[in-house]
Parts: C-alpha cells; structure tokens; sequence
C-alpha cells in the first residue's frame, strides 16, 4: 500500500476521530439504558421486599419492643399508643394515624426524619392502628453501589469503545486513503511523464511547419524522431494507465512467460536494431514450464519494461532467461552496463528515482520498474535488483499457482 500524503493521514484521522465518536455514542446510550433498566429493577425489587417486610410487620404487632431489624413500631388502641423503645424523632406519623383510624385504608408513604429515609406502612387490625416505619439506609446504600459499578463500568466501555471505534474507523478509511494516494500518485506521475514526450512532440511539430517548404527528403529524420516521440508518450499513457488500472486483481489467466519473454525481446530488437537481445535458459525454452496466472497485459508490460530499462543502460548486449524455481517462475534481465552500486539497490523500485553508477554514469529508472514492483506484488510475487559481473541484472519472481490478493510492496536484494 502507498504510504498516505498528509491530506490522506488527515482525512483518516478524521474519520478514524468520527467513527470513534459514533461507536462511543451508541455505546453510551447502550449502557445509559442498560443503567436504567438495571437502576429500576433493582428499585422495584427494593420496594416489593420493602413492602412485603412491612406487611409482616403490620400484621403481627403483638411485640412492639422487638420488632424486625430497621423497623419500628407504633400501635394506638383508643387512646393508647405503645411504640418501639428510641423510635426515631419524627415517628409515628400522627396523621396517617389519625387517617387510617377513621377510614379503615391501609397507607404507605415514604417520608423523611433526623436526616434518614423512611418508608412508613399504616393499617389497621381490629380496633387497633398499627404503623411500621422501615429504615431505607441499607437500600440507598446498595443502590448506591450498583449505580457506581455501573459508572465504572461504563466509562471503561466507552474507552474501550472509542478506542476500538478509532481502530476500526482507521480499516474502514484506510482504502479511501489509499484510493486518494494513488490518485494523487496518479496525476504527479502522469504530470511528471507526460511534460517531456508532450514537450517534444509540440517542438518537433513546429521544426516541421517551419520546414514545410524544404525537399521532402530533408523531413525524413524530423518525421522519424516525431514518431518516435509519439511512441514514447504512447508507452508513458500506458503505463500511468495500467498503474491506475482498478481491474488489476481480475480476469486472471493462465500466462506463459516464455511467450510473454520472446514477444518483449522481439520488440526490443526491432526497435534498437544495434543491440543484441537474446533469451538463454541455460536449457532448451520448450522444456521450461513458465506458466503463471494473472493479467496478461499487466504481465507483458512488466517484461518489456525489464527490457526496455536494460536496453537504456546495456553497452551492446541484453540477455533475458526464463526458469522455474519451485513453485514460482523467475525472469531475469541482464544488461552489460555500468551496473547499479549498493546503496542504491533499495531505491531503484521507486518511482522516477536516479542514482549514480559505479564508473560515475547516472541511471535514471523513471515510472517503469515502479510499474514492474507494482505488477509483481498485485501478482503475489516479487522483484529484485543486484549487479553481477557483467552488469545490472533483475529478476521478477511469480507463483505459479493462483495467489492470494497482496499487498503492494517493495523487494530487495537477494
């Protein structure tokens, strides 16, 4: 993958930022509602326990002095009135009293004394008004620590949520970046290729219209170079397009990389006749197995590139050998050039990069090998640079079998 811009690492921090927010969002209000429910429960659980021990308490009144724990009790008979030894300040409630004798209704009513919560239950048994005053202290305790276990609890759900939202926000952007980066590598490259061929060819045009009027004979060399230069921008548009190409990972078929190697060396020769392009295998071409699945188109590219960057490069000879190693078929391209120094293997995969040579010479590696490295690692293969004895040589490296969609990459040396 192309490693994002600044714009494209801004944009995934912002959606990564979004994405996190929104999971946290839902999360709080998941666990806001899991809290109310829990918190009600527990509340109605409360209330019903509380009701069921006042109820016992009220229809059993006979031991005022040793009522249940957390309960006092109140019975008034006529005009006595017994109640439970250090009744709190604030009970009985005389009016529920009062009420309860003189309609008969059982009443409960939460009320609050010294400070404490009561919940205060007044009926009647026979002649005789009695009244439970229930403590509620334990039972706000306890909800209490329900509510911050659950606070607790929530809060580390909401990091746990923005961050894995934050995560997955940043998989979820990172093909839009990516998309954005090839874009972006898209028009810088075809900006940075298109400036020269295109420069020529508008030159060149006007050498022409100015020399309309000399003898046919003298354009030749001017209608040459011309041609030349439209097949140049010709192979530029067709490599921006291939590296833009969204179909790379379809259509894949059986490729024969020995056919593909023999087309590339024809064109080669024809196209610098001085040169000698040969395909030595080491052993005879029909006994090498080179098949291979994939593009056929993206594959012919890469091979004409191999050999298009060594034909810039070679003194006089081009050698291009075909074989397998294991499961994977290996094409070499070397050239008798200057060779490339170590320190610059690493780089030679990058687009448009230059470095020097040994013996001072400047290679210049452009958009093609880039194209080459592009088109191995959509393969699930790789590529490779080394300088031997009689110059440059690399090798592309792909499966035979159908490979898993990879990663774009870059390879090194052997």
């Amino acid at each position: 993958m192309s490693a994002p811009t600044t714009a494209e690492a801004a944009l995934l921090r912002r959606v990564a930022r979004r994405v996190g927010a929104q999971t946290a969002a839902v999360v709080a209000v998941a666990v806001a509602l899991f809290a109310g429910v829990a918190v009600l429960s527990v509340l109605d659980s409360q209330h019903a326990a509380q009701d069921d021990s006042l109820a016992a308490a009220t229809a059993d009144p006979d031991d005022v002095s040793a009522p249940p724990a957390g309960i006092w009790l109140t019975t008034v008979t006529g005009t006595r009135t017994t109640s439970t030894p250090r009744t709190p300040p604030g009970l009985p409630l005389r009016a529920d009293i009062d009420a309860t004798a003189a309609d008969g209704t059982t009443r409960t009513t939460d009320t609050r004394a010294g400070g404490v919560e009561y919940r205060v239950r007044t009926a009647t048994r026979g002649s005789t008004v009695v009244q439970a005053a229930l403590d509620l202290t334990t039972a706000h305790a306890e909800r209490e620590r329900l509510l911050r276990a659950l606070a607790i609890a929530g809060a580390a759900g909401l990091v746990a949520a923005t961050a894995v939202g934050v995560w997955s926000g940043r998989r979820a952007a990172a093909p839009l970046a990516e998309a954005l980066a090839v874009q972006h590598r898209f028009l810088a490259d075809a900006g940075h290729e298109l400036r020269t061929p295109v420069t020529l060819i508008s030159t060149r045009a006007q050498l022409l219209r100015r020399a309309v009027d000399r003898p046919r004979a003298a354009l030749h060399a001017d209608v040459d170079a011309l041609v030349a230069d439209a097949a140049a921008l010709a192979a530029v548009l067709d490599d921006l397009l291939l590296a833009a190409d969204p179909r790379q990972d379809d259509d894949r078929v059986p490729v024969d990389l020995g056919t593909v190697a023999d087309r590339a060396i024809a064109r080669l020769a024809a196209a610098h006749p001085g040169l000698s392009a040969t395909r030595d295998d080491g052993v005879p071409a029909t006994a090498v197995e080179a098949v291979v699945h994939g593009r056929e188109q993206a594959l012919d590219r890469a091979v004409t590139a191999l050999l298009d960057n060594a034909a810039r490069h070679a003194h006089s000879r081009v050698v291009v050998s075909v074989g397998r190693d294991g499961d994977h078929v290996e094409v070499t391209v070397t050239d008798d050039g200057a060779g490339i120094p170590d320190s610059a293997l690493p780089h030679v995969f990058d687009r448009f990069s230059s470095t020097g040579s040994p013996v001072g010479e400047q290679r210049r590696y452009g958009l093609g090998l880039a194209i080459v490295a592009d088109i191995a690692a959509r393969h699930g293969g790789s590529v490779r640079a080394r300088t031997s004895r009689s110059g440059a040589l690399i090798t592309l490296r792909l499966p035979t079998g159908r490979p898993r969609r990879a990663s774009r990459g870059r390879t090194g040396r052997r």
